[in-house]
């Protein structure tokens, strides 16, 4: 006997039907300090219905301890949860929360205001459809409003709702709303945005929030969430060609080969054409298999696991695309970058860069120009601070698979992580590739590495004596090389006064400055090097990463770090060029020990103490260690 379903089961299926349906907008809100963008997201909830009793409950009890409304509900405490916001009354870090109407499934992201936090408004915007700027009426457009719109431009958002809070504070007044409306324009006019839609509002209150306010009669635009159920958001992932970044291969057994990932933008179905980048082999899909079984088609956002009909070499790290229409392959390109560090981003470093399924290191060539936030006019620097933005040229160790960030985000973003710490220091969105990288390439020669160093019956290497400026760096490196060149052997010191007197004349003594001076100092002892000789360097270089850098140009075993360990208060006492004794004057600027840091190194292969031995005692530990 067939049971029939009840109208209660109709009634739920209905329901679930209309719910699946829904499609989903991920906004943010943004903007300064206290312009109501937590309040605003609280009142949507609580408008929205999304609230359960207890959290409710919660709410009052938690306004009444921590709130700023007296004691009305503070709307701000749903989302400000962490204690310190608590306390301070401010938004720290990016808060998510999902709420749903009748129309539109939604996940918002409140991000903080304090410029100090600007690093994780960029993490909200990256995978924002539409921001939420909000501007308190009794201020106007700020500089943080500013900041915050001109990175959601870069993180590609297209659409904005110029929010224009507490009108209620300003009886509201028309006049206000449209001057803050005329010079927001003006300032957004070259941010690129598709639709720019303002709103005034009192987000505690409530008014044109869910239904239009009676207090702004002059007002006949939509309202917030009127214009949140109804924006068109382009389903450009689905329209893009397909790329699948591969993220693990997946081999369970000796008769399964498949590679697992996300589906970036596009669709693939079984049977078609593909070719593997940045290898470049063509190939064609046997399968495709996702969390449920095997599919027909895999479109955008999808987990699956692909297979191929002929068995080829396939990376994680490789990406997968329609053979019709392939992105570029490069090593070198230029970036928009939002700093994220203290720690600024000096030209010439090494860091990590992370892409959607990579992580390989590059370094900053060069600072094109930094953005001037307020004017987005372009500014000279040699540095990027903290929360400041700028086009800068990257050099990779190895090609990555791209496309520009305003064609495909996914492959158009990047990380940048400190290879120290592994803190994420900044935030990038690549324009183009650089061409020249495609015509540059290594030439084969004949005469190898080995071949010169044999022929001088010694090992190339790189003797890198490292110490405060007075340590005896120079005298030690002297004795060595004389000592070497006695035993027949073939040598070249390079000595960081002598170098700053030709090749590095045009530094100076900033942070950047010595990351360069090294940079190129280790580029030439490479080649020397190559050329097999024993290279002495004698740098104070300060800096850990940089002594790494100039590590990894060599081969393994090729780079001897020296410590030259003096104290500081014995470098002082010499201080035979009188050095220290300006800089504690303050008539010498960024000298190293004083204001500028010096990085003992941690692991150094010799070590040497000056204030045990003598210069010639330490000559002769070297010599024994080498």
């Amino acid at each position: 006997m067939s049971r029939q379903s009840g109208p209660a089961e109709k009634d739920i299926s209905t329901y679930l039907k209309k719910q699946s349906g829904k499609t989903l907008l991920r906004f943010m809100t943004c903007g300064s300090v206290d312009d109501g963008k937590s309040t605003l997201i609280g009142r949507l909830l609580y408008d929205s219905k999304m609230i359960f009793d207890d959290q409710l409950l919660a709410l009052e009890n938690d306004s009444k301890k921590f709130g700023t409304q007296g004691q009305n509900i503070d709307f701000a405490l749903l989302v400000d949860g962490l204690a310190a916001e608590r306390e301070q009354g401010i938004t720290i870090d990016v808060a998510y929360r999902f709420f749903t109407s009748d129309i539109r499934e939604f996940i918002v992201a409140d991000t903080p205001g304090h410029e100090q936090y600007t690093r994780n408004m960029a993490t909200g915007a990256s995978t924002a459809d539409l921001a939420v700027v909000m501007i308190d009426a009794r201020k106007g457009v700020l500089s943080q409003t500013k900041r915050h719109s001109f990175i959601a431009s870069l993180f590609g958002i297209k659409h904005v709702i110029l929010a224009i809070n507490k009108m209620d504070l300003t009886g509201y007044d028309q006049n206000t709303y449209e001057k803050i409306v005329k010079e927001y324009y003006g300032f957004a006019a070259k941010l690129g945005f598709d639709e720019i839609v303002p709103i005034p509002m009192s987000a505690l209150i409530g008014d044109n929030i869910l239904s239009v306010s009676e207090n702004t009669p002059w007002y006949t635009g939509p309202t917030l969430m009127g214009y949140l159920e109804t924006v068109k958001i382009s389903s450009e992932l689905f329209e893009k060609s397909f790329r699948f970044p591969v993220q693990w291969v997946n081999r369970p057994n000796s008769k399964f080969r498949g590679f697992s990932g996300i589906v970036a933008t596009g669709s693939i179905s079984v049977g078609d054409k593909v070719v593997i980048l940045p290898g470049g082999k063509n190939n064609v899909v046997k399968a495709l298999c996702g969390p449920k079984g095997d599919l027909k088609q895999a479109i955008a956002g999808e987990a699956i696991t692909l297979c191929m009909e002929d068995d080829v070499d396939v990376s994680r790290g490789d990406v997968i695309t329609v053979a019709s229409n392939r992105p570029e392959v490069t090593d070198q390109y230029q970036a928009h970058v939002v700093w994220m560090h203290d720690e600024p981003m000096l030209p010439g470093r090494s860091y990590l860069v992370k892409t959607m399924n990579r992580t390989i290191e590059g370094t900053i060539t060069d600072l094109k120009h930094k953005i001037n936030i307020n004017s987005l006019e372009n500014e000279n620097g040699k540095v990027l601070q903290l929360n400041e933005v700028g086009l800068v040229n990257f050099n990779l160790n190895r090609p990555i698979v791209f496309e520009p960030f305003h064609t495909n985000k996914a492959l158009g973003s990047f990380i940048i992580i400190d290879k120290f710490t592994n803190a994420t220091v900044g935030c990038g969105m690549i324009k183009f590739g650089l061409r020249r990288a495609d015509n540059v390439h290594m030439q084969s020669v004949d005469v190898q590495k080995e071949t010169r160093a044999n022929q001088k019956h010694q090992k190339a290497k790189i003797l890198w004596f490292t110490g405060l400026s007075g340590s005896g760096k120079s005298t030690i490196a002297n004795l060595v090389e004389k000592k070497l060149h006695a035993m027949g052997k073939h040598t070249y010191l390079l000595d960081g006064d002598n170098i700053r007197h030709g090749l590095n004349k045009d530094l100076g003594f900033t942070d950047a400055d010595r990351v360069e001076n090294i940079r190129r100092v280790g580029e030439v002892a490479s080649l020397m090097v190559d050329a097999g000789l024993i290279v002495l360097a004698a740098f104070i270089s300060p800096f850990r990463a940089e002594r790494q850098m100039v590590r990894e140009m060599v081969d393994e075993g090729e780079f001897i770090e020296i410590f030259v360990d003096t104290p500081l208060e014995v470098c002082e006492e010499r201080d035979v060029k009188g050095l220290y004794k300006k800089a504690r004057a303050g008539d010498l600027k960024n000298f190293t020990g004083i204001d500028s840091p010096y990085e003992k190194p941690e692991t150094a292969e010799i070590h040497v103490n000056t204030v045990d031995m003598t210069a010639d005692e330490g000559a002769e530990v070297i010599l024994s260690n080498i």
